[in-house]
């Protein structure tokens, strides 16, 4: 069998947001957000479009999104590229559906909470090791929690996640393991299909159940990560390429300038290779500095 990467948006989607997914999206977020604890008993899955009341606000697609039996909102996005500005955007995207909540004139206890939820390929936070982290309001000085929980942010950082197959103790565990793994499997592991949802959801993942279109669709995420990374690392090598030669150059005009009492001009530009202007605008500057 060949796995769909559920890191790809298209995949993503297909697995935990569709309706025939119900089950699994539950399975899901009682295992990354209530340590597999049954507290998500039911839910519904949302449109993941926050369309913008206010003329000129931001549009915001999300991967999924749902909303609890009690009220809660979580919204769910997976991040293969850490793009500038995604911590924002994160934030953003929570306010947002936040905001939303309400229409004009009606009050503020009607607000429920709202949990996002950010799977991601990279890391994060670097100053610790944890895998999922939470984080809400609190005064800063003595950590105390914010009077109500009303947003949350959580985050899975993929990389982080070391442990092998065999390894595998929590539903939690499972997941994160199917989440970065599945695409390289044939098979569905044993230890895994011990979970009926989890099962289920290899099952949506496999390609061959896919449609025509479907399956363009899923190329068509692939190439679009596979360009970006590329563009990224171009991007890289060009401003490391470009600091080092800034640094060339200003060491070469570090040298031509303790050379301008020794040397002429035409065997400092062959010494430095810089250019007979070049040296004589840096002989101008010099005088100007010096005028003794």
């Amino acid at each position: 069998m060949i796995f769909i990467n559920p890191k790809i948006d298209f995949a993503f989607k297909k697995i935990f947001g569709s309706e025939q997914s119900k089950d699994i999206l539950i399975s899901f977020l009682n295992a990354l957000l209530y340590q597999a604890r049954p507290v998500i008993e039911d839910l519904e899955i949302l449109n993941p479009y926050l369309a913008p009341r206010i003329r000129g606000m931001k549009d915001t697609y999300l991967d999924v999104k749902a909303k609890l039996q009690d009220g809660t909102t979580v919204i769910i996005e997976m991040q293969v590229l850490n793009v500038e500005g995604f911590e924002k955007r994160i934030l953003y995207n929570a306010a947002k559906a936040y905001s939303l909540q309400l229409d004009s004139g009606e009050g503020y206890t009607l607000l429920e909470p709202v949990v996002a939820l950010t799977i991601v390929d990279f890391e994060m936070f670097e100053n610790w090791d944890k895998v999922i982290s939470r984080f809400v309001l609190k005064e800063k000085e003595y950590l105390v929690d914010y009077l109500i929980y009303d947003i949350e942010l959580v985050f899975v950082e993929l990389p982080k996640f070391k442990k092998e197959l065999e390894e595998l103790e929590t539903i939690t565990d499972k997941w994160i393991y199917f989440l970065k793994n599945a695409r390289r499997l044939d098979t569905v592991p044993e230890t895994m299909e011990e979970v009926p949802e989890i099962k289920k959801a290899f099952v949506v993942a496999n390609q061959a159940n896919l449609t025509r279109e479907e399956l363009e669709d899923l190329e068509k995420g692939q190439i679009w990560i596979h360009d970006q990374r590329n563009a990224i690392t171009k991007a890289v090598k060009q401003a490391v390429k470009q600091a080092a030669k800034q640094a060339a150059k200003e060491k070469a005009v570090e040298i031509a300038h303790g050379l301008l009492d020794i040397l002429d001009e035409e065997t400092i530009s062959k010494t430095t290779g810089l250019s007979i202007e070049e040296i004589q605008r840096l002989k101008s500057n010099s005088n100007v500095e010096d005028p003794d």
